[in-house]
């Protein structure tokens, strides 16, 4: 079974999460610790749990999402993927920066590129990588369907969805990628979002005041 721990990082309140499974394998989605507070906190929870970090994997390039890049591939001498259309997105946050109050940050190399309907695989686990363009053109969200649940990154929200109005962003697109890659999941998959608390499937397709299921 498939463990999902989740962080909340820098001032934009991000969502970064580390999966392992009974192996100690590990994978680190979204690293955005930024103070060295944050990446003690992320490292002393591998190192107290005795995993084994193997691969860093990115939903997309927004600047909140990829703040600690540089310092977990450096820390844990692993690899990073990111869907190939992001590139574009990843040079903007490099410029961005420092306008969402993070001068010091590090751009980190690109080493893999993610390709929608493989999978990656870590022990004994693997997630399914959907492409889920909307609010950024390469995102990617990253399903596992042993133990039902996904790693969303910033589509659906509970209650909310990703915003769509940053450069290269369309809400149609977004919305297309919810219905399509999102709402045929089952009701009962828990949804690990970018921001906020986790939520269901079926919750949203009822409720969800910006894409109807």
């Amino acid at each position: 079974m498939v463990q999902v721990q989740t962080f909340v990082f820098s001032p934009l309140a991000e969502n970064t999460y580390v999966l392992y499974d009974d192996t100690r394998e590990a994978v680190i989605i979204d690293p955005g610790c930024y103070t060295r507070q944050e990446q003690e906190d992320l490292s002393g929870f591998i190192k107290r749990h005795g995993l084994t970090p193997v691969k860093l994997l990115n939903t997309h390039a927004h600047i909140d999402h990829v703040l600690g890049n540089a310092w977990v591939k450096r820390q844990f001498g692993i690899d990073i993927y990111l869907h190939e259309n992001e590139l574009q997105v990843l040079k903007w946050s490099q410029v961005m920066a420092p306008a969402f109050g993070v001068p010091a940050y590090e751009e980190a190399g690109v080493d893999h590129f993610l390709i929608p309907g493989q999978t990656v695989a870590f022990g004994k686990a693997s997630l399914e990588i959907r492409f889920v363009p909307g609010h950024a053109p390469g995102h990617v969200a990253f399903v596992n369907h042993a133990d039902r649940f996904v790693i969303g990154g910033d589509v659906l929200f509970k209650g909310s969805i990703g915003r769509t109005d940053f450069p290269l962003c369309d809400f149609e697109t977004l919305a297309n990628s919810i219905r399509t890659q999102f709402y045929t999941l089952p009701d009962d998959f828990t949804v690990y979002p970018g921001h906020f608390d986790s939520t269901t499937i079926g919750r949203e397709k009822k409720s969800n005041p910006f894409v109807k299921g």
